[in-house]
C-alpha cells in the first residue's frame, strides 16, 4: 500500500498532468505565460534601476554596468544550463508520471549550481580586477567595475541555483511559485539601489542586487521545503551517474550557449565601444539593458510554452505542441510591437532618464533604433529555439541558441567596426537578429508541419 505522503504526491501529479494535457491551449500559456512575463519585468526593472542608480554617479560609473552584465551573463549561463537542463527532463518526466526521475534531476541540479557558483565566487574575487579588464572594462571605469562585481561575486552560489529553482517550478507548470520568489527580490532590489547606492556608489548597487537575490533565493527554496512541488531536492538523490549529468547538460546546452555566448558577446562589444571613450561603452551597455526589458516580454511568452510544449510532447499530444507554439508566436509579436512603438517615439528621453550626457545620446539613439526594427523578428527567434529545447531536440536547439549572440554576432563585431567605425558597432546585434532569423525559419516550418501531420494520426 502507498503511505499517505506517496498518495497525495500521486494524486498532485494525476492533477498536475491533467491541467497540462487537457486546459485550452491560449489559456494554458497565457495563465503560465502571466507570472514568467511578470517575473522577466521585474528582473528587467531592477536591472534598469542599477543603470539609472549608477548612471547619476558618472558615465565611467555606467560603464561598469555593461561589464559586469557580462559577468551576470555567464552566472546566467550556468543557472540555466542546469536548470533548463533538469526542468525539460522533469516536465517529461512529469508527462509520463515518473515522480522519481523528477527527484533526483531536481537534486542534482539544485547542489550542482551551489558547487558552480562557489567555484566562480572564489576564481573571481581572487583575480578580480583581471577579471573585468577582460569583460572589457577601461582604466576608468575599472574601480566602479570592481566595486559593482564584488558582492554579486560573493552571492553567485545563491543567485545560480535560484534560476534553477525558478526553472524548475516552471517546468512543473508552477510558474506563479517562481513568480513570487523573482518579484520579491526585483522589488527589494528596487527599494534597495536608492539606499545603498547613494552612501556606497557602484558597490551599494551591487550590494543591492546582491542581498534582494540572497532574499530570493530564500523564498524559492522555501517552496520546494514546504512540499509545494512535486519534485523534491534531497542530497541522497544526487546522482552519481555520468549518464544523468550527460543528460542534465545536453539538454541544457541550448540555454548554455546562449547566456554564455551573450557574455563572450558582451565582452566583444565593450572592448569595440572602448575605443571610443567611456560614453561609447555607457551608451551601448544602456540600449543592451532596455532591450532586456523589451526582450523580457517575448522570453516571457516564450517560457509559458515551454512546460506546455515539454508536458505534451512527453503524452504525444502532438496537435497541442503545435498549437501552443503558433499560438506563442503570434502573442509575443503583438506584445513586442506595442513596446517596439513606444520605444521608438520616446527613444532620446528615454536614453537621457539613464544618462543625460549628450555624447552617451549620441552613441545610444541610432543603436536602439536599429535594435527597435530587429526586434520585429524576436518571436519566431525565441519560440523556435525554446520549442527545440523543450521537447528535448538538443541539437538543433544548441545550435539556433547559438546563433544570434554566437555564429553570426562575433564575427560582425570583430569586422564591422573596423569597416564602419563606431556605427558598426550599433549594427552588429540588428544584423545577427536578421541572419539568425533567417536561418531559425527552415527549422521551425518543417517542424511545425510534422507535428501536424503526427496530430491528425492521433
Amino acid at each position: 500500500m502507498h503511505s499517505p505522503s506517496q498518495a497525495d504526491e500521486a494524486a498532485r501529479s494525476a492533477l498536475q498532468f491533467e491541467k497540462m494535457t487537457k486546459t485550452p491551449v491560449p489559456k494554458l500559456i497565457l495563465g503560465l505565460a502571466a507570472p514568467t512575463i511578470l517575473s522577466m519585468l521585474i528582473t528587467s526593472i531592477y536591472n534598469l534601476a542599477d543603470t539609472f542608480f549608477v548612471g547619476q554617479l558618472s558615465t565611467s560609473a555606467s560603464g561598469a554596468v555593461g561589464v559586469v552584465s557580462s559577468l551576470m551573463a555567464i552566472i546566467q549561463a550556468l543557472g540555466f544550463m542546469l536548470g533548463h537542463g533538469a526542468g525539460g527532463i522533469i516536465s517529461r518526466s512529469l508527462g509520463s508520471q515518473d515522480t522519481h526521475a523528477a527527484t533526483k534531476f531536481a537534486s542534482t541540479s539544485f547542489f550542482t549550481a551551489l558547487t558552480f557558483g562557489a567555484v566562480l565566487a572564489v576564481l573571481g574575487l581572487a583575480a578580480l580586477p583581471d577579471f573585468m579588464m577582460l569583460l572589457g572594462s577601461t582604466d576608468t571605469i575599472l574601480p566602479h567595475a570592481c566595486a559593482y562585481a564584488r558582492p554579486i561575486l560573493i552571492a553567485a552560489p545563491l543567485m545560480m541555483s535560484s534560476l534553477v529553482m525558478n526553472n524548475i517550478l516552471r517546468y512543473e507548470g508552477k510558474a506563479s511559485f517562481a513568480m513570487i520568489g523573482l518579484v520579491t527580490g526585483g522589488v527589494l532590489n528596487i527599494v534597495l539601489d536608492p539606499i545603498f547606492g547613494l552612501g556606497m556608489g557602484t558597490g551599494g548597487a551591487g550590494t543591492a542586487t546582491a542581498l534582494s537575490q540572497s532574499i530570493s533565493f530564500c523564498i524559492l527554496l522555501s517552496m520546494f521545503l514546504r512540499g509545494k512541488t512535486v519534485s523534491r531536492f534531497r542530497i541522497t538523490q544526487v546522482t552519481r551517474s555520468a549518464r544523468d549529468f550527460g543528460q542534465i547538460f545536453f539538454n541544457g546546452a541550448p540555454s548554455f550557449g546562449r547566456q554564455g555566448l551573450n557574455s563572450i558577446g558582451s565582452m566583444l562589444l565593450n572592448v569595440a565601444a572602448r575605443n571610443y571613450g567611456d560614453a561609447a561603452v555607457a551608451g551601448m551597455s544602456i540600449v543592451s539593458r532596455i532591450f532586456q526589458f523589451l526582450l523580457s516580454v517575448a522570453i516571457g511568452v516564450g517560457q509559458g510554452l515551454q512546460p506546455v510544449a515539454a508536458f505534451n510532447y512527453g503524452a504525444r499530444r502532438f496537435a497541442r505542441v503545435r498549437q501552443a507554439a503558433i499560438f506563442t508566436i503570434s502573442t509575443a509579436f503583438c506584445f513586442v510591437t506595442v513596446l517596439n512603438i513606444l520605444c521608438w517615439f520616446n527613444a532620446e528621453p528615454l536614453i537621457r532618464l539613464f544618462r543625460d550626457d549628450p555624447a552617451v545620446t549620441a552613441v545610444a539613439l541610432p543603436a536602439l533604433r536599429y535594435q527597435c526594427i530587429a526586434m520585429f523578428l524576436q518571436p519566431v527567434i525565441i519560440v523556435t529555439n525554446m520549442l527545440f529545447q523543450s521537447i528535448g531536440k538538443s541539437g538543433r536547439a544548441t545550435f539556433l541558441a547559438c546563433c544570434r549572440q554566437g555564429i553570426c554576432f562575433i564575427p560582425l563585431i570583430l569586422t564591422l567596426p573596423r569597416i564602419w567605425g563606431l556605427p558598426g558597432i550599433e549594427l552588429c546585434q540588428p544584423i545577427a537578429d536578421a541572419l539568425t532569423f533567417c536561418i531559425s525559419m527552415p527549422f521551425l516550418l518543417p517542424f511545425l508541419k510534422e507535428l501536424g501531420e503526427k496530430g491528425d494520426e492521433e
